[in-house]
């Protein structure tokens, strides 16, 4: 795709969004998740099973992954272990939110793009101290709708997606179309490439230059379905781009020309097999980041309730 047709492509987009808050303060994708869409969602609960969309914080370094999280016991001491009365085993933890290996949220204050975040708010509004608007502060009271996963491996009829290969929107129409689904304005939409799975069985690789993900065109799909979060297994971008000079057009298209939050690196084979089982692909979701005033994004862990 060329820059030419990348810019496009993106005012086209950018022109069909809403930067304006709602009465929750809320703005971009998010206000397309009405108090009546969130109720509505609740009805998906059939089975009454919980299953996480989060894989298993990293902690050891990896191709994937050469600054991990680290998690630190602080308590007890050593004398505490045997030692009477009362004492508490502590610990503490730090995390590179936007890695490519831990499952986290990226808030819209993440992007930018000549000088500006989504909505043109200006790039200046985001300092050492914080970004003082778009942050994960918007998903404060969390995120709760109805999720659809697409799988786009049992689409082709293979495990996983390789690296380098894009997800297209006649990808995701023909998923709906074999799976039964349709996704609606509001919903959490989640795609499977089946990264997590390939990594499991073959080990982590430098996915900073070869990963699966939607082809630019892609982000289409989500405009006209009016989705209010996209969730992936990988970044949600391809690697090696499909765009001349742009890194990550997807984080471009979705976050600052749509205002649309991702989710990078969940896992979805818990949740595909518990659809696949059950014959239904819509779940009610919970996504709850943590309360962090300024962030650009947060560790998640999405929760599906089928």
């Amino acid at each position: 795709m060329t820059a030419q047709a990348f810019r496009a492509l993106y005012e086209h987009l950018r022109s069909r969004a809403t930067a304006q808050p709602t009465a929750d303060g809320r703005c971009g994708a998010l206000s397309h998740l009405t108090p009546e869409r969130v109720a509505a969602a609740a009805a998906e609960v059939r089975l009454g099973r919980t299953v996480s969309l989060a894989a298993p914080i990293e902690t050891v370094p990896g191709p994937d992954d050469p600054e991990p999280a680290v998690h630190r016991m602080t308590g007890p001491a050593p004398d505490d272990l045997a030692a009477e009365g009362l004492h508490f085993a502590t610990d503490r933890f730090a995390m590179n939110v936007h890695g490519d290996a831990d499952s986290h949220l990226d808030a819209l204050c993440h992007v930018l793009l000549d000088g500006e975040l989504y909505g043109g708010v200006p790039a200046s509004s985001v300092t050492p101290e914080g970004a003082r608007a778009l942050s994960v502060d918007l998903a404060a009271d969390g995120i709760v709708g109805r999720g659809v996963l697409l799988d786009v491996p049992r689409l082709r009829g293979v495990p996983w997606l390789e690296p380098g290969d894009h997800v297209t929107s006649g990808d995701l129409r023909a998923a709906e179309a074999v799976q039964g689904v349709r996704v609606a304005p509001g919903d959490l939409l989640f795609v499977r490439t089946g990264h997590r799975l390939r990594r499991t069985a073959l080990g982590p690789w430098n996915t900073a230059t070869a990963r699966a993900g939607l082809h630019p065109t892609a982000v289409q799909f989500l405009a006209e379905r009016e989705v209010s979060v996209l969730g992936g297994d990988g970044n949600n971008d391809t690697a090696p781009s499909a765009v001349q000079g742009i890194s990550f057009p997807v984080h471009v298209l979705a976050v600052h020309a749509l205002g649309i939050p991702l989710m990078d690196y969940l896992q979805f084979e818990d949740l595909r097999r518990l659809c696949g089982r059950a014959g239904r692909w819509s779940f009610l979701c919970t996504v709850a980041p943590l309360r962090l005033p300024g962030a650009t994004g947060s560790p998640v862990n999405p929760i599906a309730v089928l």
